[in-house]
């Protein structure tokens, strides 16, 4: 039996557009997340307090937060690096203050010492005094678990790598953990084998999946992990958010396409799914290109008159 309900965290204001390389106004990303809070989104994930350094396009981070009209039973959530990135996301006070941190890890080994220079025991013990901070500071911890089904160095990633963040994780006090198919390579068997190692240190409310349909399985793995009893995902409007390691292959899934297939398996979402593909229209016309999403593009045409 399917959950009656599903929570999808809308990561396209983040994850989808940190990669565009080309300058997205602080403005659009504003009205961005004005819109999706209008269609129904409950949970989003607006900005990173990274260096500017390495990811320019977040560079605006305190403005966006603080150019929010926050919206009640809303959880704007941000992601942090490090200690460093925890303080910049608290300072300026009530008006730039998230609800939530992201902390983050590999499940490949190869993947963290290519990407942070230290294996993946090293990278989580570092977010340990971040995740005190953030607790002692009123905010709810979420961990991301990076290449959980597959790796662009190692290839194969098992079921035991991903419990092995998971125990990590649990150890240092995150409160939520999600399992991520970076590159996209994951199943639904292999997907349901993943879930299920997160699941046995995580009540069922504080899992979720997050999939990239580089190789169109991205609605098939949600599918398998609603059949396990998973209510948790993260997507991206217009499937913003191209996979870095796959050249032009799509990657974050749809919002859009993952709450037209919940909407028909009856499982609620509160998400209105026309002002949903209104948003995506908004942010791809600002990126000058169609949307990812097949609904989207479908519901789009629709409304073309002949």
């Amino acid at each position: 039996m399917l959950p009656s309900h599903v929570t999808i965290v809308e990561v396209g204001p983040r994850d989808g557009l940190q990669n565009e390389k080309q300058p997205v106004d602080a403005a659009h990303k504003i009205e961005l997340v004005h819109r999706l809070q209008a269609a129904g989104l409950r949970e989003i994930e607006v900005t990173s307090y990274v260096s500017p350094k390495w990811v320019p396009q977040m560079a605006d981070n305190a403005q966006v937060m603080a150019g929010i009209r926050r919206a009640p039973g809303v959880r704007y959530s941000v992601l942090v690096p490090n200690m460093k990135g925890l303080e910049a996301a608290l300072a300026g006070g009530a008006a730039t203050r998230p609800d939530e941190v992201v902390v983050f890890g590999a499940a490949s080994e190869a993947f963290s010492r290519r990407n942070i220079n230290c294996g993946i025991d090293e990278s989580i013990e570092r977010f340990a005094p971040v995740v005190a901070a953030a607790h002692d500071a009123g905010l709810k911890v979420r961990g991301a678990i990076s290449c959980a089904l597959g790796c662009p160095y190692q290839g194969e990633v098992g079921a035991d790598a991903v419990e092995h963040v998971v125990r990590l994780m649990k150890g240092i006090g995150v409160d939520h953990v999600g399992v991520a198919d970076t590159i996209g390579v994951g199943t639904p068997r292999k997907v349901q084998a993943a879930l299920e190692r997160a699941l046995k240190h995580y009540p069922l409310a504080e899992v979720s999946g997050h999939f990239h349909d580089t190789y169109g399985q991205a609605l098939a793995n949600i599918y398998a992990c609603l059949e396990i009893g998973l209510h948790h995902f993260d997507t991206s409007v217009a499937g913003l958010g191209g996979c870095p390691y796959a050249k032009g292959a799509t990657g974050n899934v749809a919002t859009e396409d993952v709450v037209f297939m919940l909407n028909g398996l009856g499982v609620a979402t509160g998400i209105d799914l026309d002002r949903l593909v209104d948003a995506g229209a908004f942010i791809s016309d600002v990126l000058g290109r169609p949307p990812v999403s097949r609904v989207g593009r479908a519901v789009l045409a629709k409304r073309v008159p002949a």
